[in-house]
């Protein structure tokens, strides 16, 4: 309460302080009064140099070189993540997957005051349960089957760094009620720490970590349904950073294949010598500027590798694109070149829709790593076993059958 008044004293509502005793012993003794009068020139001097990064492309901000984009969308997320940067508050990324939020929160970590310490990024939705808990929290010899040893977690890794938790919406509830515990700040001498408990112990650690998390779903709505803590979201959500999916940025789309084209000539040059640089076609270039792009970055790059590997040729065309993209001929088409070319004798509508919905389906699975759950969310079925019965009744495979 104390240094929640000092801040309302030397912002908003401004007051002058006196320090008080009892007994001879200062009533708040970790409160700094002779440092209390820099605060509004702190609060006020960041922001006012930071209301000018979203006109500034995320090149010209540092720690945020490697992403690439001018459009007013990606600035604007830039900006604010830059804002957020700056102070060691938890920064909840929202996002389609493969918007690069990833990307974003290393950017964040190199642009803040936690640059030199530790950035570790762990993905929720990768582990199980149990070893999700002991990725994060560690774990005492013997707590469970395999723990041969004891073993720091995460938390106690990157003491003084930042932890990024990705896909955290696909925590389980107890894993949640843990973050939430470990999540809340607790101040000793002057600083904000955290205090983590291995698995199979009773002895808290004190740790000093900043915590970014990501997403792809709506946690709004999985609060709703049950599946998500509401009080673990307002703990990770102190900032919320929105990234855009291509569609709402596509003037970045040139640049970003280009420079991902550019990075493959590289990598390609270095495992083949006799490699020739590839090269897109302004047809290419308009195609790939033009395309939705369902799966964002990640799928733009995913197209691009494929479409350097297997063409022959220096220059990349529309259509070797869109045989990477691997859709059917009559999806590269406008609507209206669609409705001349295929409609009429020989037309099979349930066969095309057919086709249409193994192609969305090959890609949910794609992305969601063969996780069914999670595809069918992406899809907006209700549950797996909807989507399961598409998949054996349109007999879609792909190398994700391993993993379900």
């Amino acid at each position: 309460m104390a240094a929640t008044w000092l801040l309302l004293g030397k912002t908003r509502y401004p007051a002058v302080f006196y320090e008080t005793s009892r007994d001879g012993k200062a009533w708040v003794s970790d409160i700094p009064f002779d440092l209390i009068d820099i605060i509004p020139e702190v609060l006020r001097n960041p922001d006012a140099h930071l209301q000018h990064l979203a006109s500034e492309a995320p090149s010209e901000v540092q720690g945020f070189e490697d992403i690439v984009g001018d459009s007013r969308a990606i600035r604007d997320a830039v900006g604010r993540a830059k804002r957020a940067a700056m102070r060691s508050v938890s920064v909840l990324l929202l996002g389609e997957s493969g918007t690069g939020k990833e990307m974003f929160a290393n950017a964040i970590w190199k642009s803040s005051p936690r640059r030199d310490k530790p950035f570790r990024p762990v993905n929720c939705a990768a582990l199980s349960k149990s070893l999700l808990e002991s990725e994060l929290f560690g774990h005492k010899k013997g707590s469970f089957t395999g723990a041969d040893r004891d073993r720091a977690g995460a938390f106690e890794a990157v003491d003084g760094g930042t932890l990024f938790l990705d896909e955290v919406g696909e925590c389980d509830l107890e894993t949640q009620a843990k973050l939430l515990r470990v999540l809340q700040p607790v101040t000793e001498q002057g600083a904000s720490i955290r205090k983590v408990c291995r698995l199979g112990e009773e002895r808290e650690r004190t740790v000093d970590v900043r915590i970014i998390a990501a997403t792809n779903r709506d946690l709004r709505e999985s609060i709703r349904e049950g599946s998500f803590r509401e009080d673990l979201y307002y703990r990770l959500a102190a900032v919320t950073v929105t990234l855009p999916p291509l569609r709402d940025r596509k003037t970045d789309i040139p640049k970003l294949a280009e420079r991902m084209l550019g990075q493959l000539n590289q990598q390609f040059s270095l495992e083949e010598p006799d490699y020739e640089h590839k090269s897109f076609s302004a047809t290419a270039i308009a195609f790939v500027k033009n395309h939705h792009w369902p799966g964002n970055v990640r799928q733009l790059y995913n197209v691009l590798v494929q479409a350097a590997v297997f063409s022959d040729g220096k220059s990349l065309g529309r259509k070797e694109i869109a045989a990477a993209l691997g859709e059917m001929p009559d999806m590269t088409e406008s609507s209206d070149e669609l409705s001349l070319r295929e409609i009429g004798d020989g037309f099979d509508l349930e066969g095309h829709l057919n086709s249409l919905q193994s192609l969305y389906l090959r890609r949910a699975m794609e992305e969601s790593g063969g996780v069914k759950a999670k595809a069918a969310r992406l899809l907006g079925m209700k549950n797996y076993q909807t989507l399961d019965a598409q998949l054996k009744r349109l007999n879609v495979t792909g190398n994700w059958e391993s993993k379900s």
